[in-house]
């Protein structure tokens, strides 16, 4: 009774349709989104890959980081943080869309699917990368076949840049929805990488069908190859 009391409800009067004001009384409400702004970060999504670090232990000092589709940038936070950046490691955060400034964090305003923005990508990666993150989304249509098949084209499109940049022992996260197709990206990270787990972590929106693929142990570009009959 007591939290009822202290939920926010918009008053009625305010012009919304029925889903945006379900939407803004969620974020309102949400102790992920609170605890987002008292902390500095730029979106609550900062909590589902600190959850993830702090059970698989992804990130290093020194560490060179690829944060695909990082608007806002909260993951690419995360990641400056626990490998140093700029001082040890390296964080380089790419969107279509702007990212305002952060600290220790390289941004690019650019399209990492398109051959043009991976060459302006590789006159800085003098090296290969030692994690790609992923916690891109599609925007949604409202069809739930739809919406999955867009977000795993996306997905499939991480995985590729992946296995192109990420150093032998490299580490990959990135968002799927539950359904069909992940079963088949699982099963060619499981070729690829020495480990490879589904998890849901608490800051996920109970409700959503998004989970997360953690691919540690990366074999290497020779051996992906291989494995996959490109060789």
């Amino acid at each position: 009774m007591k939290n009822n009391r202290c939920k926010v409800r918009l008053k009625k009067g305010r012009k919304l349709t029925s889903s945006s004001r379900r939407w803004l009384e969620r974020q309102l409400n949400d102790t992920f989104v609170k605890q987002a702004q008292m902390e500095g970060y730029r979106a609550r999504a900062a909590y589902k890959l600190l959850h993830m670090h702090e059970r698989f232990h992804i990130f290093k000092p020194g560490q060179w980081v690829v944060d695909l589709g990082a608007a806002p940038g909260s993951w690419s936070q995360v990641a400056a943080h626990y490998v140093h950046a700029p001082t040890q490691g390296r964080v380089i955060a790419l969107d279509r869309l702007p990212i305002e400034h952060l600290e220790g964090v390289e941004t690019l305003c650019l399209d990492f699917t398109e051959e043009k923005s991976l060459r302006q990508l590789e006159v800085l990666l003098t090296r290969p990368v030692d994690v790609v993150l992923s916690d891109m989304a599609a925007n949604a249509t409202g069809d739930h076949r739809t919406d999955h098949l867009k977000i795993m084209a996306l997905v499939e499109e991480a995985v590729h840049f992946a296995r192109m940049y990420l150093a032998p022992g490299g580490h990959f996260i990135a968002k799927v929805l539950q359904g069909g197709t992940e079963k088949e990206i699982l099963h060619g990270l499981k070729r690829d990488f020495a480990s490879v787990r589904h998890i849901k972590p608490p800051a996920s929106r109970q409700g959503s069908s998004e989970m997360y693929l953690v691919a540690m142990g990366f074999r290497g570009a020779i051996a992906s190859q291989t494995q996959n009959g490109t060789a």
